[in-house]
């Protein structure tokens, strides 16, 4: 093992390498624990956290539109969010309604202790946080509350952009910190924008937001944009997104845009351009998680308020002050003419005679997009590089997953980075990136059939890339069955997806001995081993339509999965008495 790898084995496990704190494990969201996994052998406990869900999916389609907190694991604990209040259901006449009064329900979080083999409540608190609104910007897609565990405290997101610093014992408020008390009025309109991260030390980080809420959030200026430190004795600091993005179109640019679908098929003309629109002020993308590497760098994601494909990666150094930002734009080239986008005008294909590699919506180089519907955050590997999983929408939705130097220089992407972020399996000396890889039933660039016929569902993989994002194994969905419980225990099942499900992960785990834990649209849990074979699987609950959502497993190996609002613990029953 290299000098670096064993340096950082061994700064994860100072209070990271068995616990599971925050989101993707560690500091460096790698997804990998110091402990083996169990098997997928029976369902330990059930817990509902979102009791909404029927009614949320009610109001869409029966999808569920939701973004949800990793179970937090630490010894005996868990730590997991819970919703309560009231879904305004849109059949029932009120206004606002559904998505648009999200301010009716409550989220906030639990602490459990596992006791003669179950799972008891020990507190609870109610948090004042509110997730951004949805109207005009969001699409519905409830932005995550999340929280991290530190010491001896759990730190939960507030509102006005704040932050409560909980005693882990008992759940008791030690301090209330807020960064932006100071701004009077405006600080209510300034929202925890993702998860809470904590590095070695002890401090927090996070993405904070400022809107608009007196007109259209999404179509006016941000108010504000800021990275946020909180030490361990309580003490703030802030860096703006427009100084961590110094070089970046600014607020009033002109942004290039997309063709109209009347120009179909793109590009309209080898030398079309499409029309632009001002910039919009540097933010973070909704839900992302800031990333610290092993010497401290923290890193985090922005996009113009108006176009999310003018986006950047962004280092800070550790008092904030900005280290380096790299785009997002101008670094793929597998646009038109490539296999998947023939440039010969047919169903699927870009115009005739297009130029090679340019996104046919833009007639641009590909552009890796931000969009505030994702939970992609970045994930710094052990040499110190960094991955980010883009959305791309002419790969037929599949996004790229993006690879940068630790000084910021691009160095690769891999055909699929929508809503992910990738674990990290370090071994022999080097690593391996594991990610969902799905093929959706959609249009290669757009949603016109004529011109974008829709894909075949499927097929559905969990890839796993060398350090070099070259494809090292795959392990393919190949159940066709949708599977329910029935009331005396038994199972019912009816053939229906020919092409397999959807990995219905955001956010994989790894064990010491490299054996990829992940959750499918199918209900059940996958545990697969390296070489990409089956070790283990159960059902829990079809998932149809529900979340991507994170899993974690536990210092004893269980394994904590969530579908539709429900948390599962998996694994081996403990005989042993607390």
């Amino acid at each position: 093992m290299t000098k670096l790898l064993s340096l950082i084995l061994v700064g994860c496990s100072f209070g990271f390498a068995q616990s599971w704190p925050q989101w993707g494990q560690n500091p460096q969201h790698s997804g990998q624990v110091s402990v083996v996994g169990q098997r997928a052998g029976e369902q330990l406990a059930e817990i509902t956290y979102d009791p909404l869900v029927p009614k949320e999916q009610a109001d869409d389609g029966g999808e569920l539109l939701a973004h949800y907190q990793a179970p937090l694991t630490d010894g005996n604990d868990l730590f997991m969010e819970f919703k309560a209040g009231t879904w305004v259901a849109c059949n029932s006449g009120a206004s606002p309604c559904g998505a648009d009064a999200w301010n009716s329900e409550i989220w906030g979080e639990k602490r459990y202790q596992w006791q003669h083999g179950k799972l008891v409540e020990q507190w609870s608190f109610q948090s004042d946080w509110k997730p951004e609104p949805s109207a005009g910007g969001l699409g519905g897609w409830e932005p995550v509350f999340h929280a991290a565990l530190a010491g001896n405290y759990v730190y939960v997101p507030g509102a006005a952009g704040s932050v409560y610093k909980l005693n882990r014992g008992d759940g008791s408020v030690a301090q209330h910190v807020q960064p932006f008390s100071g701004s009077g009025g405006a600080a209510n309109n300034v929202f925890v924008a993702g998860p809470l991260v904590a590095d070695s030390a002890g401090n927090i980080y996070y993405n904070a937001i400022g809107l608009n809420l007196n007109g259209s959030p999404w179509s006016t200026d941000v108010a504000g944009a800021w990275l946020v430190k909180v030490t361990p004795n309580d003490h703030s600091t802030m860096a703006t997104f427009t100084a961590l993005t110094a070089g970046a179109p600014g607020a009033g640019s002109g942004c290039l845009g997309t063709f109209s679908s009347s120009q179909l098929p793109w590009p309209p003309s080898p030398d079309a351009v499409p029309p632009s629109g001002p910039c919009g002020s540097q933010r973070p993308g909704i839900n992302i998680a800031p990333a610290i590497g092993q010497d401290g760098t923290i890193y985090t994601i922005s996009r113009a308020h108006f176009s999310s494909r003018y986006a950047y990666l962004i280092a800070a150094n550790p008092d904030l002050s900005p280290k380096w930002s790299a785009s997002l734009r101008d670094r793929l080239n597998d646009g038109c003419g490539s296999s998947i986008l023939p440039a010969n005008g047919q169903p699927g294909g870009c115009r005739n005679g297009a130029r090679a590699g340019v996104e046919p919506s833009t007639n641009q180089l590909p552009a890796g997009q931000v969009i505030d519907q994702s939970s992609s955050s970045p994930v710094v590997a052990p040499d110190g590089s960094i991955l980010y999983g883009s959305y791309t929408d002419y790969n037929y939705q599949r996004g790229h997953l993006f690879h940068f130097s630790p000084s910021g220089t691009f160095l690769n992407a891999f055909d699929f980075g929508w809503d992910v972020t990738p674990a990290v399996y370090a071994h022999d000396g080097t690593y391996s990136v594991i990610v969902k890889d799905n093929h959706y039933d959609t249009g290669s660039y757009c949603f016109v059939v004529q011109f974008c016929p829709t894909a075949p569902e499927g097929p559905y993989y969990i890839t796993q890339l060398s350090s070099d994002l070259a494809p090292e194994w795959k392990f393919q969905s190949t159940n066709n069955l949708s599977c329910s419980s029935n009331s005396n225990g038994t199972v019912s099942c009816v053939s229906d997806h020919p092409g397999g499900f959807e990995w219905c992960i955001n956010a994989p785990a790894v064990d010491s001995a490299g054996k990829v834990y992940a959750n499918s649209e199918d209900g059940h849990l996958y545990v697969i081993t390296q070489g990409g074979a089956l070790e283990s699987s159960l059902f829990l609950n079809l998932a149809i339509g529900a979340a991507y959502t994170p899993l974690s497993l536990g210092p004893d190996g269980k394994i904590y999965t969530q579908n539709d609002g429900k948390l599962f613990v998996v694994g081996k029953p403990d005989v042993r008495k607390r």
